[in-house]
């Protein structure tokens, strides 16, 4: 994982990501390192807090391995929430109708940029 200090600061090269796939990386938000998940889905990508809205606990079973149900959702490795890659609501589990929170990323010259 690489740590981010700034918005427009690389947080990964788009052919790095794999293709519906997810990946973790640390950026500085706020002053705070934040662990994200990036969601790469062709040219475009989606960032969220790697925090589940139920229990607060990451949603990753072990360090930047997520899990994806056959439906096609981001599934929290706890307890078994369920959310929607477009938008981050979850779908199914506890938290239902709470949704992961976005953070705003960019694709520009093949490099997924914070901000």
């Amino acid at each position: 994982m690489t740590t981010i200090h700034s918005p427009e600061t690389e947080l990964a090269r788009l052919d790095a990501l794999p293709e519906q796939g997810f990946h973790a990386v640390t950026a500085v938000l706020d002053g705070d390192a934040e662990t994200l998940v990036l969601y790469r889905e062709g040219d475009q990508v989606r960032a969220w807090l790697n925090v589940c809205p139920h229990a607060g606990r990451a949603l990753d079973w072990a360090p930047g391995q997520f899990l994806k149900s056959r439906e096609g959702h981001l599934v929290c490795a706890v307890h078994g929430a369920s959310f929607e890659l477009q938008n981050g609501v979850c779908v199914a589990g506890p938290c239902r109708g709470d949704s992961l929170r976005a953070v705003p990323v960019q694709v520009r010259d093949g490099r997924v940029l914070l901000g």
